[in-house]
């Protein structure tokens, strides 16, 4: 894995060549489907994920838009977790930095489970690269769905990073002080 994945950087790495990266990006997503965790732990650190990909979206590289959907649709999808045990934080940051910035990314509309149309690969709201394979990385819901913009998604990734620091502090807290002296501050700051 750790060869694929230095391979696939560098055929990312300062490459103005559409094809190239077309033709890269493709495998990149045909490792993703088949290789294991090791693999996939790889492609979603920050150093790949950050570094390698989404610097392909600087206007400096002229990318296609369905390239850079493709692009955005990893992030995204990457960002929702795989089904094996890889720790995806890193890539989330990537995503929710990207939101922040006020990317728009493809629609994740999966209930048209059609091959890849490439007449349709020009408008910005096209599933063109939510083919099924790629579902497949994704929990399967049960019971009705509920969409989210990726605003919502974004907005609740933050909300979620909020309550954990503030369990942290509290928990934190609670270790320092011990019951009957308690320093009125931090009892404010929990109450």
């Amino acid at each position: 894995p750790k060869d694929a994945v230095k391979a696939l950087k560098k055929k990312l790495s300062k490459n103005c060549n559409h094809k190239e990266i077309r033709l890269t990006l493709s495998l990149l997503e045909m490792c993703i489907e088949n290789c294991g965790p090791r693999f996939q732990s790889l492609v979603v650190k920050k150093d790949f994920c950050k570094d390698k990909l989404v610097k392909l979206l600087n206007p400096r590289y002229n990318l296609p838009i369905d390239m850079q959907e493709k692009i955005l649709t990893f992030v995204m999808t990457w960002a929702r977790g795989f089904q094996g045990m890889v720790d995806v934080s890193e890539v989330k940051e990537v995503y929710l930095e990207l939101l922040k910035k006020g990317v728009e990314f493809p629609s994740s509309d999966t209930s048209k489970g059609g091959p890849k149309a490439s007449s349709q690969a020009s408008t910005k709201s096209s599933p063109s690269s939510a083919s099924p394979a790629k579902r497949s990385l994704l929990p399967l819901p049960v019971g009705p769905t509920l969409l989210l913009t990726p605003e919502q998604i974004g907005k609740l990734y933050s909300e979620l990073d909020m309550a954990k620091m503030n369990v942290r502090v509290m928990s934190s807290i609670l270790k320092e002080n011990v019951p009957g002296s308690e320093n009125p501050d931090d009892m404010n700051l929990l109450q």
